[in-house]
């Protein structure tokens, strides 16, 4: 069972830090709230990065000062869905409410389709409550595949169904993850946001690792699942190329501000 077709991804950065807490009030009381009412999301969330961890994740230049990640699940009709929470972008401005704020960098705006959900024995769910359940936090990494439909593309696909996900999903603090295939960028119908990614369909990868443990100490125990998985005999070349992959932390109203 899948409850949404469509997934979108945002990576922000702030131009300094004073705007952190100015951001996160209107992201978490009047940008959220907002799209969370339109009928055509499932849901949506948003987690800031893990700093601490900063030199284990600093991989490609364009993601390197990433501050947050949000992201939506939409409901079929996914177009109108689309359409509906479009429409709410421009209404927002006309308000003078954002989304276009200064000082916010979108580093990466894009839509991706699920390909499949993993739930952690003790979650006690389904891959498709994972998102609905509380989290601390979520670990993410962002893949590139050149050839994205190649045969080493294929095996590095099969290795993760198969060997990385019910590895990862072991790690003390892992409740469960999804994996997704980038779809096309965002491309409003109105707002000026430029064009963050110009790939083709696939050739983007994304898995998000759901966290209900402190996400710093299940961050660095993820990390190291991963290196030791790395170094199995049996696992394929590596086909991709890791473009950023981090540990973030949930966002608590009014605590994170």
């Amino acid at each position: 069972m899948m409850f949404s077709d469509l997934a979108f991804f945002s990576f922000v950065e702030l131009a300094d830090a004073s705007l952190h807490g100015a951001y996160n009030r209107w992201h978490q009381l009047d940008h959220r709230p907002e799209n969370l009412a339109l009928p055509g999301v499932a849901w949506g969330d948003r987690w800031a990065r893990v700093r601490e961890q900063e030199s284990a994740h600093m991989v490609d230049s364009a993601f390197a000062e990433t501050d947050f990640v949000a992201m939506y699940w939409f409901r079929s009709p996914i177009e109108q869905s689309v359409e509906a929470w479009d429409r709410l972008g421009e209404a927002s401005f006309q308000w003078g409410r954002g989304p276009i704020i200064p000082g916010v960098e979108r580093r990466l705006l894009a839509f991706f389709r699920p390909v499949k959900g993993y739930a952690a024995p003790h979650a006690m769910v389904s891959p498709e409550v994972l998102p609905y359940r509380p989290n601390q936090g979520m670990h993410i990494t962002l893949i590139r595949y050149a050839e994205p439909h190649g045969l080493g593309a294929h095996g590095s696909f099969g290795w993760e169904d198969t060997k990385l996900m019910p590895e990862l999903l072991t790690v003390d603090g892992v409740a469960g993850g999804w994996t997704f295939s980038f779809s096309h960028a965002q491309q409003h119908s109105t707002l000026p946001f430029a064009d963050t990614v110009s790939h083709q369909p696939g050739e983007l990868r994304i898995r998000l690792l759901y966290l209900d443990g402190d996400p710093e100490t299940t961050g660095t125990a993820i990390r190291a699942a991963e290196a030791l998985l790395a170094e199995d005999p049996l696992a394929p070349p590596q086909a991709g190329e890791v473009l950023f992959s981090s540990t973030l932390s949930t966002i608590v109203p009014w605590r994170d501000w």
